[in-house]
């Protein structure tokens, strides 16, 4: 820290035209990433029986597994019906196209179109949009329509929430930074987001990443370099207050705040790392996108923020009357006062915004994500609404048997018919020589809970040869088993992983647990949050979602993931100053005042700015986006306002000198290594 320091006061115009450099580099090679990654899938396992179940009917019949192109008729008569037929026929890559009956409501007919399997996607869309797009009582969906769409509004709710959030977080930062000191966190943050796309385009090449995880480089690199920038100017201010020079000043920040935002990004880095453990490449995007992102913010706001320290100095010095904090002082010595009775209302608090989880639904990504405005939503609501009796993704049992086996496969829908929640079995079905489906329409939705249930059973009866199963309810009971096959490991690594970081930092065994603690009682929290406005419905015409009864479970394990992570990242920027008070404080309870005092305005400020950065998600024309928006903004506003202001430092009280025991032979080894701001 001390050779950064001398490289940002020495010759700080040298490192900010390097770092010049490397973003214009970052942005020639690192921008068009966006149109590099996955627009689609990501949410089921690629090893699972479900996806399994699609590559073999596409291997038997050299077909997708369902309709790619959906073309809805408003009104045509038989003739027309028959070119409209013969064109979409002629679209690259279809192999087949079959017409519904039309609809009792309306008379309006849907075409469904069959892809080959090995047709391009891209190439259909292109096609069937140029032959049908615009035309009146003409509208195209299908899954091939959705992805790109989707994939598209990811682009545009990137832009939107930018021009929304950027205004208000300049804003904040003026108020926050004053002066020309605002300009530094918008240095740092551009850095950021485009080291990022550099790196996570390199990923690309060697695993296929989701597009979703732009959202959270957007969100959370604007957040981290607003927080890690707000870190050591506050500190580098400090100092200078203190009377030190520049550059005694920028190496005091450094080894302090500095060291602070290294293992603040080791722990965001390393707890969504942990997402990496779930074999879904949504979590696996999210994780690295993370992982890469904190890192990132941290080596920008080090070089490029300590470089602008250097240059601008004593420029940067403020009035220290503009700096007094005493309110937290105040509010820390009110809390100590009855540490008793504020801890206890104010976990009751957070108990009660954590109460509505105890009834969280898991619903899978379906439809309802689609924004209201694309083609391919008007088509899928208006065969919701129109052919309700159509059944698109039934329950599919896809079987290795060979072509005399009709007798059998029979007896065996039988048995299947007989299940709870089975409607309807079609007959068995020879795809080719050894393969054979069979479609079990469920009641109610694709995917609803009664379709769920009986995909888990279809596949617990027994099979007179080998069978894989299929379908949205299966997909989606995958998911919840790849899952629940790693959030144990997950879990204890991030906890595992938390522990080490606020011990080596406190040299403590009990803070670090009350840590934990802390932090699942806030994750709770925000869990409640979704739980009030996603699954009840609440805010839907506001924020512009369709809600589908429940939270979707991989968003809320990237929110869960970091909040729990930002959470310890402000309990480790309070903590450090707190052990610092205490090097020259005899009093404990004073020490936490001081190091509230020191702490409680940065942390506050760093918490609103990032809950604006994440909080942009909202604007997200995806609900799934939009969840996580919520979830995150909600969790660290509560660990700010609720945790680290009141619940810390009561609890801190209540244990005195206790807080910071631990075995002798641990003591003895935090001795040896380890670390401490001061």
């Amino acid at each position: 820290m001390r050779a950064v320091a001398a490289l940002a006061t020495t010759r700080p115009r040298r490192v900010l035209l390097g770092a010049l450099a490397f973003v214009l580099v970052a942005a020639v090679l690192g921008g068009p990433v966006a149109g590099q990654l996955r627009d689609s899938g990501g949410f089921t396992p690629e090893d699972s029986g479900s996806a399994r179940a699609i590559e073999r009917v596409n291997d038997a019949t050299g077909l997708q597994a369902s309709p790619g192109i959906l073309l809805l008729v408003d009104d045509s008569d038989a003739g027309g019906l028959r070119a409209l037929t013969a064109q979409l026929e002629r679209v690259p890559g279809v192999a087949r196209v079959d017409p519904s009956p039309p609809s009792e409501r309306t008379g309006a007919v849907y075409l469904a179109a069959t892809l080959r399997a090995n047709a391009d996607d891209g190439t259909a869309l292109a096609a069937a949009e140029e032959r049908f797009g615009g035309q009146h009582g003409l509208t195209l969906g299908g899954h091939v329509f959705a992805d790109t769409q989707v994939g598209d509004s990811v682009t545009s709710d990137l832009s939107r929430a930018e021009l929304l959030a950027l205004p208000i977080l300049l804003l904040l930062s003026l108020l926050f930074f004053r002066g020309r000191a605002a300009l530094i966190p918008l240095a740092v943050g551009v850095t950021t987001v485009l080291a990022t796309f550099l790196v996570l385009g390199l990923i690309n090449r060697v695993h296929g990443l989701s597009i979703f995880a732009l959202n959270l480089v957007i969100g959370l690199g604007l957040g981290l370099a607003i927080d890690y920038t707000l870190f050591l100017l506050t500190r580098f201010r400090e100092e200078l207050d203190g009377g030190d020079d520049v550059r005694a000043a920028l190496e005091t920040a450094l080894r302090t705040a500095g060291r602070t935002i290294v293992y603040s990004a080791l722990t965001v880095a390393l707890s969504l790392l942990t997402l990496v453990l779930f074999p879904l490449n949504f979590l696996q995007s999210m994780g690295a996108a993370g992982a890469v992102v904190a890192v990132a913010s941290a080596a920008a706001s080090l070089l490029v923020g300590s470089a602008l320290l250097g240059l601008w100095g004593t420029k940067l010095q403020l009035p220290a009357r503009r700096r007094a904090e005493r309110r937290w002082y105040r509010l820390a010595h009110a809390v100590m006062r009855r540490p008793g009775l504020v801890a206890a209302i104010t976990a009751l608090v957070m108990l009660v915004a954590a109460a509505p989880a105890l009834r969280a639904e898991w619903t899978p990504v379906d439809a309802s994500v689609i924004p209201k405005d694309k083609s391919s939503r008007t088509v899928v609501d208006r065969l919701t609404a129109e052919f309700p009796t159509e059944e698109t993704s039934p329950v599919a049992v896809v079987l290795n048997a060979p072509p005399g086996a009709t007798g059998e496969l029979r007896a065996y829908a039988e048995t299947l018919a007989e299940l709870p929640g089975a409607e309807t079995v079609a007959e068995p079905r020879s795809l080719d020589e050894g393969t054979w489906v069979i479609a079990v329409t469920p009641e109610g939705t694709a995917d609803g809970e009664p379709a769920r249930r009986l995909a888990q059973d279809v596949r617990a009866t027994p099979a007179p040869f080998p069978a894989l199963v299929g379908g949205d309810a299966a997909e989606f009971v995958d998911q919840q088993a790849a899952i629940g096959s790693r959030l144990l490991l997950a879990g204890a690594l991030l906890g595992v992983f938390v522990f080490v970081v606020l011990w080596l930092m406190t040299g403590s065994l009990l803070l670090p647990i009350k840590a934990i603690v802390m932090n699942v009682l806030t994750v709770a929290a925000s869990l409640g949050v979704l739980v009030l406005v996603f699954q009840d419905g609440r805010f839907a015409d506001f924020l512009d979602y369709t809600p589908n009864g429940g939270v979707e479970p991989t968003d809320f394990l990237v929110a869960a993931t970091l909040i729990f992570a930002l959470s310890t990242d402000y309990g480790v920027f309070l903590l450090g100053r707190i052990k610092e008070a205490r090097a020259t404080i005899a009093d404990e309870r004073e020490a936490v005042a001081v190091g509230l005092e020191r702490t409680g305005a940065v942390v506050t400020a760093a918490a609103i700015l990032l809950a604006v950065a994440i909080g942009a998600f909202v604007t997200s024309s995806i609900s799934f986006i939009q969840q996580i928006g919520v979830a995150a903004a909600a969790g660290v506003l509560l660990d700010a306002f609720v945790v680290r202001a009141l619940l810390v430092p009561s609890l801190m009280a209540l244990l005195g000198r206790w807080n910071w025991w631990s075995p002798a032979p641990l003591a003895r080894l935090h001795r040896r290594i380890g670390l401490a701001e001061d």
